[in-house]
């Protein structure tokens, strides 16, 4: 059974740094890309970032462009999301995904977590 584990949420100030790991477990995904999705308080859950199976690419909405960094170490089946400059907007609920696509962008999810919650407060 594929299970897509998430943490690191937790509360931050506005101007801080959160980072969010997912690891993987079930199957292995090293080659295929992952992704990172959010669904902030009655908002749909929106695109955030995603990466190539072998790291090399990587993609961003332009609301996180420059201060959100996705990672991977496929041999630990781990996706990362390191968030800096972290803003009362980032507040929302961060969901990993999976994919079986063969490419990054757009992202299809085929798998999902169960989510981390992320606050920023002021």
């Amino acid at each position: 059974q594929v299970q897509l584990v998430e943490s690191g949420g937790g509360l931050a100030q506005a101007g801080g740094s959160l980072r969010l790991s997912c690891v993987a477990s079930g199957r292995t995904f090293n080659d295929y890309p992952m992704g990172w999705f959010r669904q902030a308080p009655g908002k749909e859950r929106e695109f955030v970032a995603a990466i190539t199976w072998s790291g090399g690419m990587t993609y961003y909405s332009d609301s996180v462009k420059g201060r959100f960094t996705i990672s991977r170490d496929n041999a630990k089946n781990t996706v990362y999301l390191q968030m800096i400059s972290l803003k009362p907007e980032d507040t929302a609920v961060y969901y990993c995904a999976a994919s079986l696509s063969s490419r990054a962008a757009p992202f299809i999810a085929n798998y999902w977590g169960r989510g981390t919650l992320v606050t920023v407060a002021l």
